[in-house]
C-alpha cells in the first residue's frame, strides 16, 4: 500500500523498538526482520504516528520541518514493505 501524507500508520505490534545511539533497531518478531532506524526524528515519527489521525499531523505533532516530509514518506514507505509499520488508511 502506497504512503502518504494522509495515511494512518501505526508500528506493527509485533515490533519491538530498541534505543540506540544513533537512532534505533526495530526488530519484527514475526518475520524475523531486523531494521535500523537512522536517525532520531524518525524514531519518534515511527514510536507515536498510531497516535495521530494522519502522517501529516504525526510530522506537526513532532516538529518534522515539512522540507524533510518527502524523505520520511520515502523512509516511511520502505518500513511497510520490511512490515516495520503497517498502513491503516
Amino acid at each position: 500500500m502506497t504512503v502518504t501524507l494522509e495515511s494512518a500508520c501505526e508500528l506493527h505490534p509485533q515490533v519491538a523498538i530498541r534505543p540506540e545511539p544513533f537512532g534505533a533497531l526495530a526488530y519484527h518478531y514475526g518475520n524475523r526482520r531486523l531494521v535500523f532506524l537512522r536517525h532520531p526524528d524518525i524514531v519518534r515519527v515511527v514510536k507515536t504516528m498510531g497516535e495521530h489521525p494522519t502522517l501529516r499531523d504525526t510530522f506537526v505533532a513532532e516538529g518534522v520541518a515539512e522540507s524533510r516530509w518527502p524523505s520520511f514518506i520515502e523512509a516511511l514507505s520502505s518500513l511497510t514493505t520490511s512490515e516495520i509499520i503497517r498502513v491503516l488508511s
